[in-house]
């Protein structure tokens, strides 16, 4: 029987490359075909092999030509899109069909602006190599736009593809082709989304509040994720000066009589100042995502009614929306004079959509989300024993189910937007369960070397990094190649660390940083309990996987 002999050239994205390889070997497993898979990465080469006389060699990667032994080319997209019809082809020279010489512009970025932002850009980019395009990816991340694009960039664009999982300003694409996606088909299957946005973009309006591809406009989620992702710096910064003020003052640095020192001044800073905008910002860039610009004023402007309505984040996400949509509801609404237009963005918007705000969350939406925040308030307080437990529990599977997905997302969101009402323990359960993902598997590849690859083995360092700063992203290469074992075993040691973090009334008062916040005095209470949550929930994890993962088969 004729030996196939798989070259796969990963370059930077390796993660792809070593899923490609291991699909093949499955592939080969099934139909009883000889399968040699030599994978060239940035590490360099794992299993080289030498083709002999009467082999097949498959390349799969970008750059066919710089290999002299194939006979036949796939993209890795086309691999891991259908592993069995790769072995089965004679010959897929260039079967992506490229049109070569396009260029494209894209925009990634997420709530966090962490992890899958820059996962989605390498996705992108790994895509276009396979296809022959030109790419320039800019990354919104957490410090701000990395290799950002420039006017000619844009401007010699055939494509904008935007993949987010928050609203990107998108005024500077203004007569240029644009779509928007989410990250994970970038993560997933970059190429397929480059030529879905081919197929599918449409021209953004130079005075429009954000065209959208023909999928449809935007959803809920992604405007609350928006205002989330906007919101986090306030609740990062407040937080972190509020326990510093508490570590230099102690208990009493926001009395009266601490006015003058140092504690008392940070205080004042991360709590009048960090903590107060948490909602108005909120709220504004909920808006901003439904209405673009226009609608930062009313939405900024109905979060601070709420703060002080005492309807807290809930009220800061009612008025966004209610802004939000009321400005585009305006902005679709007025129709001016060419001459005139420039005052609709500028006056007229702002100062309607902030009337309308304002006395809905006034005289209708205030008082009864303000009692609605105040009895999950005291709720929350008031949970002991069993009934934190559920919810530690809850929150915990919650954050291990997609490992960045909506379902985790709502569970960080849920437990952010708690601490500008000073309740923080759903924080620290949400934060602990979401390091121990990364933690349990870069354990469990030391417990139980068998289970995993040696790609998977090498990776392990990397990830167990990851989880150590909270980046729950880390686990995702695992669980992609064994999803029904992997994902079950991370939901129970995180739900376990959840349930262990609020039980024991574990507070904590900053979104971010995971175990590097510890010893920051006053930024997590019950330290010690914490640990042992951590600890309780990453074996759990990597025992659980390790009983249910099969033995790596060797070839």
């Amino acid at each position: 029987m004729t030996r196939i002999v798989a070259i796969v050239d990963a370059d930077e994205a390796s993660v792809s490359g070593v899923l490609a390889g291991e699909a093949l070997r499955r592939a080969a497993r099934k139909a009883g075909v000889p399968l040699e898979v030599e994978l060239h990465s940035g590490q360099g080469v794992a299993n080289p092999v030498i083709p002999a006389e009467g082999d097949r060699v498959l390349f799969v990667g970008p750059d066919y030509a710089a290999e002299p032994r194939a006979h036949c080319r796939l993209s890795i997209e086309d691999v891991l899109a259908n592993p069995d019809m790769a072995l089965a082809e004679p010959a897929l020279i260039g079967s992506s069909a490229a049109v070569t010489g396009r260029k494209i512009v894209a925009v990634t970025s997420c709530p966090t602006g962490i992890a899958h932002t820059f996962m989605a850009a390498e996705g992108l980019q790994e895509a276009a190599r396979q296809l022959g395009y030109a790419i320039h990816v800019e990354t919104q991340g957490s410090v701000g736009a990395g290799n950002p694009l420039t006017a000619q960039d844009i401007a010699e664009a055939d494509l904008v593809l935007i993949a987010a999982d928050r609203e990107v300003d998108r005024a500077r694409f203004a007569g240029k082709r644009v779509f928007v996606s989410n990250t994970k088909p970038a993560i997933t299957g970059g190429a397929a989304l480059i030529e879905r946005a081919f197929a599918e973009a449409s021209v953004q309006a130079g005075d429009s509040t954000g065209a959208e591809a023909p999928a449809g406009r935007a959803g809920p989620y992604k405007h609350l994720m928006t205002g989330v992702s906007f919101m986090l710096p306030f609740v990062v910064a407040g937080g972190l000066l509020i326990a510093l003020a508490f570590a230099l003052g102690g208990i009493h640095a926001n009395d009266d009589a601490a006015q003058g020192t140092l504690a008392h001044a940070l205080f004042m800073i991360g709590a009048k100042g960090g903590f107060a905008l948490i909602v108005p910002a909120l709220a504004g860039y909920i808006a901003f995502s439904i209405a673009d610009r226009p609608g930062i004023a009313p939405g900024m402007i109905g979060g601070m009614l709420a703060a002080n309505l005492g309807a807290g984040f809930l009220g800061g996400i009612v008025a966004g929306f209610i802004a939000g949509y009321g400005v585009d509801a305006l902005n679709r609404v007025i129709r001016l004079p060419r001459n005139l237009a420039g005052l609709k963005p500028v006056l007229i918007l702002p100062l309607l959509g902030s009337a309308l705000t304002g006395l809905l969350m006034i005289y209708a939406v205030g008082t009864p989300v303000a009692s609605a925040l105040s009895f999950l308030t005291e709720w929350l307080r008031a949970m002991q024993g069993s009934s934190a437990l559920v919810l530690g529990l809850i929150l915990g599977g919650m954050m291990a189910f997609d490992m960045g997905g909506p379902v985790n997302k709502a569970s960080y969101a849920f437990s952010v937007g708690l601490i500008s009402s000073q309740v923080y323990t759903p924080m620290a359960a949400t934060m602990v369960a979401g390091m121990t993902p990364p933690l349990a598997l870069a354990l469990a590849t030391r417990l139980f070397a068998n289970r995993f690859t040696a790609d998977e083995r090498e990776a392990a360092g990397a990830a167990a990094v990851l989880g150590l700063a909270f980046i729950s992203e880390g686990a995702i290469p695992f669980a992609a190649r064994d999803p029904l074992r992997v994902i079950p075993s991370l939901m129970a040691g995180s739900a376990l660390a959840g349930g262990i973090s609020m039980a024991a009334g574990v507070e904590l008062k900053v979104p971010h940083g995971g175990i590097f916040v510890l010893p920051i005095p006053g930024a997590v209470s019950h330290v010690g309990a914490y640990v042992v949550a951590l600890v309780a929930g990453t074996l759990v994890s990597a025992v659980l996987v390790g009983l249910l993962k099969r033995p790596v088969p060797t070839t």
